[in-house]
Order: structure tokens, then C-alpha cells, then sequence
């Protein structure tokens, strides 16, 4: 083998080895991080309770209060 066959395979094998721990990385990432929740968030206009509700609920009641609310939109 020649000095650049040499250089060239180290090369590739540093960045396999560079790519495996990315994807190996990411796949931990995804699997040990928890999904976000799909609910809504609402603020009573009340009392200033803030507390969330299934997503398809368009007006909530507030648990501490009772007073419908909005949910809040960011």
C-alpha cells in the first residue's frame, strides 16, 4: 500500500467512526428523552391557575376556580 492509500483509508475509517457515534448519539437521544405532550395549556382568568387539558378541548374548566377558560397561544 502506498502512503496515500494509507492516509486515505484512515481517513474514512475516522469518519465512519465519527458518523456511527452521531447516529448512535441520536438514537439515544430520541429513546431516553420524553415526548412532549400533546396537550393544551390554560391560564385561568380568574385566579392565575395554569394547567393543561386534552388536546381537542377548545374552552377547559379551571380546577381550582370552575371558570371556562381559553387556551393560552403562543
Amino acid at each position: 500500500m502506498t502512503v496515500d492509500q494509507v492516509l486515505l483509508v484512515y481517513v474514512l475509517s475516522a469518519l465512519g467512526v465519527i458518523g456511527l457515534m452521531a447516529l448512535f448519539s441520536e438514537w439515544r437521544r430520541r429513546s431516553f428523552n420524553p415526548k412532549p405532550s400533546d396537550d393544551r395549556i390554560f391560564r385561568c382568568s380568574d385566579c392565575s391557575y395554569v394547567y393543561t387539558d386534552d388536546p381537542d378541548v377548545d374552552r377547559s374548566r379551571c380546577p381550582q376556580c370552575g371558570a371556562f377558560n381559553d387556551a393560552v397561544r403562543f
